[in-house]
């Protein structure tokens, strides 16, 4: 199965109660009407796609309809491009520094993949043929570092870890200098998961990154918050607090399989104008791959097969 397919598949859900909506509401009348416009943005809310998301589709499908009339509407369509439009805003690509070592750090809240994320994110670098290393910076917990070791040992990508409860600055100080060393290109930093709503937690990211740019002035050079797409729009505000706290550079979204919340990444990315660089719709290693807006769209509201 391609990754287009897993993708089609990890939305099954948010496209079975969304098409079966829009298609009812659609054909129900032969014009678009008061009452019709309001079912189909409920419809389109409960996907979790958000207001600002959800008021650009409905204004694109009058204007269709404006010029074109009802045998010209496909709304389904409609709300596919307009998706597709507003998640290319952004640029989906993880930067490489010229020359020299490109470090990563991979923040978000407990259990939404991190750890698993940083691993994969350093396989697809060594896929393309780049070198990578891990950094173990979440010492709160012995089970984090023995994950990102196995997943190492596993894909055979070199990890630096210190203690438990150890200082995740020294960690990460110690992880660059290990990379420049070797002559490392990129340094996936795996961070503790922290609630985005406490605020001594966030300082102690916030002085992470201090220790890193010490280190190599300019990094991180990217921040990459891991949402779990499960939660749906319950995501935006762990977004919009880590934004504020550490500039985020990119989302990367896991767990979408099997959810019926896929849109709330349109409505994330659509609010805080932060790219999506990567999505996960399985466990194994490929199952991590870089954003595409078209397949994304077209997954979402299945218009290809």
């Amino acid at each position: 199965m391609g990754f287009f397919d897993k993708l089609k598949a990890a939305f099954t859900k948010t496209t079975t109660a969304l098409a079966h909506e829009v298609k009812r509401i659609v054909t129900r009348s032969p014009r678009l009407t008061a009452d019709s416009i309001e079912e189909l943005e409920a419809a389109l809310l409960r996907a979790d796609l958000g207001l600002a998301m959800t008021q650009q589709i409905i204004t694109a499908a009058k204007s269709a309809f404006e010029t074109q009339g009802r045998s010209g509407l496909d709304f389904v369509e409609i709300a596919a491009r307009e998706v597709e439009k507003s998640l290319s805003t952004g640029d989906p690509t993880l930067h490489q520094r010229p020359e020299g070592l490109t470090v990563v750090s991979i923040v978000g809240v407990n259990g939404t993949g991190k750890t698993t994320t940083s691993a994969k994110l350093a396989h697809l670098i060594q896929e393309r043929g780049g070198t990578a290393m891990l950094a173990a910076c979440d010492t709160f917990r012995a089970a984090a570092i023995e994950q990102l070791k196995l997943w190492g040992d596993r894909l055979h990508v070199p990890v630096i870890a210190g203690a438990y409860q150890a200082d995740p600055a020294a960690v990460a100080h110690d992880a660059i200098s290990a990379a420049q060393s070797r002559g490392t290109q990129w340094l996936f930093v795996d961070t503790a998961g922290r609630l985005h709503t406490k605020n001594n937690l966030m300082a102690e990211l916030q002085k992470v990154h201090r220790v890193m740019d010490k280190k190599l002035p300019g990094t991180p050079h990217e921040v990459l918050l891991v949402l779990d797409g499960s939660t749906g729009m319950n995501a935006l505000n762990q977004a919009r607090e880590f934004h504020k706290a550490v500039k985020l550079t990119g989302l990367v979204i896991t767990k979408l399989d099997g959810t019926s919340k896929g849109g709330a990444v349109v409505a994330i990315q659509r609010e805080l104008g932060i790219p999506v660089k990567f999505i996960g719709v399985g466990e194994q290693p490929d199952d991590l791959q870089p954003f595409n807006a078209k397949d994304f769209a077209e997954a979402l509201f299945a218009t290809r097969e």
